[in-house]
């Protein structure tokens, strides 16, 4: 484990309650699964894991998430069905310090074949001063599609160790998503490379490694804690920034309450929108490429984009 701080540390099982569960457990029969298919099981542990597990692994993968949809992944809890599941998996995508319960289970159950996310993503810290110094990475790394282009190469060397015969097509479909990321930054630059405004306002600082790609100022209210409440100070700060620089848009997160966002905003008289982190996968089937096609729309009009 990286002995940094990360975002959002959570109490759960300890990893010998979580080990004694499985032997509990052991007896049982095996949650349904396309288990008996033939194919690679693969279990991500949310959202951006499942989508490049099932670009890289094709039709010789199956994929599941252990974060249910609509489910802030943050708040995760494992039942112990899913832990021993985590064990029983041919390969498990994760991101370390994201999700404590999975941390825990990983520790317990050590699957065959992993890829930790957190080895290839470059993680830093983007949080604006709150008072707290501690070292603190930011989990978000997905938002920079250069960032996740690099977990392909991962995940594809890791499925071919766990089936060999299919090490090629691993290969070829994650130089095919790098393709596809590197035309999604190409957009992303060309997009946002003329506009009026550069402050990106969110409820929740998960576009860290967005505003770093593209040139913008991320201002954030709450913090990397999307649950935590903005002091009166902050909330101050941030409508001072909005008067300055003529802000157009606050913006909150699919999976969060809008309350504090739209708050702001009515007071301030601009617009509250969402802006999808994709922590968890949009209820209407989009995927990762047509959310972050979405949010660079939303972003284009909040910033008076030419």
């Amino acid at each position: 484990m990286n002995s940094r701080a990360r975002a959002r540390p959570r109490p759960v099982l300890s990893a010998a309650a979580i080990a004694a569960a499985g032997v509990v457990l052991a007896g049982c029969a095996a949650p349904p699964s396309a288990a008996d298919d033939g194919r690679v099981q693969v279990l991500a542990s949310f959202y951006p894991l499942q989508y490049v597990a099932e670009q890289v692994g094709g039709p010789d993968v199956a994929v599941a998430n252990v974060t249910p949809p609509g489910a802030e992944p943050h708040d995760l809890e494992l039942s112990p069905a899913q832990v021993r599941r985590i064990g029983d998996s041919d390969v498990v995508l994760y991101l370390d310090g994201f999700q404590r319960a999975v941390d825990e289970a990983i520790a317990a159950r050590a699957p065959a074949h992993l890829v930790d996310a957190a080895d290839v993503a470059r993680l830093e810290d983007h949080r604006i001063a709150h008072g707290d110094r501690r070292e603190v990475l930011d989990p978000h790394f997905w938002l920079d599609p250069t960032r996740l282009a690099l977990v392909a190469d991962r995940v594809a060397d890791e499925l071919a160790a766990a089936d060999p015969e299919h090490a090629a097509g691993y290969a070829a479909r994650a130089d095919a998503l790098t393709a596809s990321l590197a035309d999604l930054d190409a957009r992303y630059a060309r997009g946002l490379a003329d506009c009026r405004h550069h402050d990106l306002v969110t409820t929740h600082e998960s576009f860290g490694y967005l505003a770093e790609r593209y040139g913008l100022h991320q201002v954030g209210i709450s913090g990397l804690d999307p649950d935590a409440e903005p002091s009166p100070a902050r909330l101050r700060e941030v409508g001072d920034l909005v008067r300055e620089d003529g802000v157009t848009t606050i913006f909150f997160e699919a999976l969060v309450s809008p309350k504090v966002a739209e708050t702001l905003a009515g007071d301030l008289g601009i617009i509250a929108q969402v802006l999808d982190p994709l922590e968890g996968r949009p209820a209407d089937g989009a995927d990762y490429r047509e959310v972050m096609l979405t949010n660079l729309a939303s972003l284009r009009a909040a910033l008076v984009c030419a």
